[in-house]
This record gives C-alpha cells, sequence and structure tokens, in this order.
C-alpha cells in the first residue's frame, strides 16, 4: 500500500531538517539566500510514484513542459521518499520539485525547507479548501495539493444478498452500520473490516464532531466526550464481533481481507479499486459513503503537494511547473492515468461524470479531515497506532488521555 507510514525514517528525517534548518542559510520566513537564475531551468522533480503509469504519466507531462517553456525538467521516482528527500534537503542541493505528503508537510514546513509560493498565488481557491488546510502551517499556505483520496464504505453485493439484505440496509448512520452488521453476522459472516490505525479509526472521531488535534495543530484535542463517544462505539462493534482488525482475518489490510470475500463491507480509500482489479478482479462490490456519526458525515483525506525546496535556485520556473502539473486539465489526465482524483473543484465534477462509480469517494471529498498536521508527532502518533491496535480491550478514555498528554509535550517542544 502507498498510505503506509516509515516511523524510523521518519524520526531520521526530522533531525536531519532540524539540522538543515539551523544555521544552512535558512531565514525567519522559510526562504533561503539561494541565487535565482532568471533564464531557463534545469529542474530536478522527485515523486513517491504508485508504479509505473504513474511515473511514466509525470514523466510525460513534464517534458510537455519543457518543451514549452525552453527549460529541462527531469522526473526521478524515489525508492523511498522520506528518507532520499530528508538526505537531500539536509544537503545543499534538493531537487527543486517534490511530492510533500501532507502527515510529513509540517515536519518540512517548520524547519523552513519548503518555499511558502502558494500563499496569494491566482487561483489556488479552485483548490479543495480542506486540502489547502492540509498544507497550511502557521497561517501560510506553503504549496499545492496534487491530487487527493477519501475513505468510504465497500459492499461485497454477492456477500449483502447472502444475508438477505438489500438497498434498505445500505447503513447511512452509526445506528444502522450496527444493526446491518448484526444481520449479517447472523448468517455466520464476517461484517466488517477496519484498520486497526488512526487512519481509518479516525474517520469516526469526524463523524462524532471531534479529531486528534486543533484544525491548525497547535492544540491536542483528544480527550474529548465526541472523542470517547467514537472510540467507544468502534470498540464496541470489535468487541461484538461486528468489526475486525485485519490481523484478525489474517490479511495485511483491510482491502485484502474484502477482495478475499472474507468480510461483507470495509472502509478503504479509492485506492482499493486499482488493489481490487488487480488482485481479485471477479469480486463484485457497490461503494458507498461512511455512515454519518451523532454530528453528521465524516471522513479522511489523504494528498500530497507540489512542494519546491526553499533552497531551489530556480523557484520561479518551479512554480510555473507546478502552475502546469495542477490546471484542471492535467489533473483530469493524471486521473485517467493513474487513477486519482483531482484536488481541484473544477475538476471534481468532470472526474464524476468519468468515473460515476467513484462518486461516493468525490462526495467525501467536499468534507473531509486531513492527517495530524503538526511537526515532531512521529513517535506520538505511532504510540497512538499501538494503543488503538489495542482498542478491543482497552480503555478509549485513558488512550485520548495518553495521546494529549504526549501530543501536548510535542507541541509544545
Amino acid at each position: 500500500m502507498t498510505r503506509l507510514r516509515h516511523a524510523a525514517l521518519a524520526a531520521a528525517l526530522a533531525g536531519s531538517l532540524v539540522a538543515a534548518g539551523c544555521g544552512s542559510g535558512f531565514d525567519d520566513n522559510g526562504s533561503t539566500t539561494t541565487q535565482q537564475s532568471a533564464g531557463p531551468a534545469d529542474l530536478k522533480i522527485m515523486i513517491a510514484s504508485s508504479g509505473d503509469a504513474e511515473t511514466k504519466a509525470v514523466q510525460d507531462a513534464a517534458a510537455q513542459w519543457a518543451t514549452s517553456s525552453g527549460s529541462k525538467a527531469t522526473v526521478t521516482p524515489a525508492q523511498d521518499i522520506v528518507q532520499q528527500l530528508g538526505q537531500a534537503l539536509a544537503g545543499s542541493t534538493p531537487p527543486d520539485v517534490f511530492y510533500v505528503d501532507a502527515a510529513r508537510f509540517a515536519d518540512y514546513a517548520s524547519v523552513g525547507a519548503l518555499e511558502p509560493y502558494a500563499q496569494g498565488l491566482d487561483g489556488v481557491d479552485s483548490f479543495l479548501p480542506n486540502l489547502r488546510q492540509s498544507f497550511t502551517y502557521q497561517d501560510k499556505l506553503y504549496c499545492l495539493p496534487k491530487d487527493t483520496s477519501t475513505l468510504a464504505l465497500q459492499i461485497n453485493t454477492d456477500l449483502w444478498t447472502k444475508a438477505g439484505l438489500t438497498d434498505a440496509d445500505i447503513p447511512t448512520s452509526w445506528e444502522q452500520l450496527r444493526t446491518t452488521a448484526a444481520k449479517i453476522k447472523a448468517k455466520n459472516i464476517t461484517p466488517l473490516a477496519i484498520g486497526d490505525t488512526r487512519d481509518r479509526v479516525g474517520a469516526f472521531l469526524v463523524q462524532a464532531g471531534g479529531y486528534w488535534v486543533s484544525p491548525d495543530g497547535k492544540q491536542a484535542t483528544g480527550d474529548t466526550a465526541q472523542n470517547v463517544e467514537a472510540l467507544t462505539y468502534v470498540q464496541g462493534l470489535l468487541k461484538d464481533g461486528l468489526a475486525k482488525y485485519p490481523k484478525a482475518l489474517d490479511t495485511g489490510w483491510a482491502g485484502e481481507a474484502f477482495g478475499k470475500g472474507k468480510v461483507a463491507m470495509t472502509i478503504e480509500g479509492n485506492w482499493i479499486k486499482g488493489a481490487l482489479n488487480a488482485d481479485f478482479p471477479d469480486i463484485k462490490y457497490t461503494v458507498k459513503e461512511l455512515p454519518a456519526g451523532p454530528k453528521g458525515k465524516g471522513t479522511l483525506s489523504f494528498t500530497q503537494c507540489w512542494g519546491i525546496a526553499a533552497k531551489s535556485q530556480f523557484k520561479q520556473q518551479a512554480v510555473a511547473f507546478v502552475q502546469a502539473m495542477t490546471s484542471a486539465e492535467q489533473q483530469l489526465s493524471f486521473s485517467k492515468a493513474f487513477g486519482v482524483m483531482p484536488s481541484r473543484q473544477d475538476a471534481q465534477a468532470t472526474y464524476q461524470q468519468q468515473n460515476p462509480s467513484d462518486a461516493p469517494f468525490v462526495a467525501g471529498a467536499q468534507y473531509a479531515q486531513g492527517p495530524v498536521n503538526a511537526p515532531k508527532m512521529d513517535s506520538v502518533l505511532a504510540d497512538l497506532d499501538a494503543g488503538l491496535q489495542g482498542l478491543q480491550g482497552g480503555d478509549p478514555k485513558a488512550l485520548l488521555q495518553r495521546f494529549d498528554k504526549n501530543a501536548k509535550t510535542a507541541l509544545g517542544g
């Protein structure tokens, strides 16, 4: 899966970037004293590619831009972008443009490694507000989101019918999800597979009106009644056998359990479509928005931006490149090439017309919550995930109190 965290490498990255931000030419505004070149550029672009299709699509788009601009643009897919980018940014010659995952963004921004080129850029309002928030640090928008993914509910239609269910049973609320899951379990079918980390369980917090941290990433907000209610609800599903983590189903992730027909439902992102087509082409399923919680609909978003190095000598040309890569036309071309959803509001309607089965994912993009947007949180979030993995037999409130204590220390530091 392309969404896995690299906690150990991220910790090394944070140390490298702190070193890079101290005495290496960074000023307090996240810029550097690097001499700028106004002529044709020789841009170096590093991407975290999902596969050959994405690599070719980005390389082709970059070649087209280079031809029209008179510059050069070399696209390199990283083997491990967390490690490679961390080392490059800590050095003197980082790539000019690179993918930045929303979960890593604050670590880069907090030490001045990123150029805040998107602040005040014409056309920036075309991008979804919640995605812009994911790349905002200290009230400054740093970079343009290149695409997005959201979570939705996948339903195995064969198992649905086998359990005697109809469209009327498709859950639209927590109450109905539990009721429907009980009907499925009564037919000796495991109802739901859900990932055992904050990147899946966190959606329930949003539906309850809570989340791990404040929108600006400055305050820990774990220990609230809303979050306790959310984790208690998920715990109840686990305890009653209405939901199971992938490990309990002898699978590596929830999409695998779903593809193997071990469960009637799962909660995954739109990347599951490609995974099922490749590994489980015979599975029949439909996709719906996640059931609403006490405070309404809620889901999570996963996104990357086009970052520009503060040390780049081609910042002006790099911005022009990013603008070309994030045009509505180019985003729709990328969506056809490797299955991502556009991050632009003016491209999403066309995308939905072209991909009607993805409508629930597109709808979720309007209200999705991004990842924790704060620096120095890797060990805190790893500890949170460990707690969530033991949620079935754990204490939701104690788990949230532990998170808040750890997060406050990290955020205060």
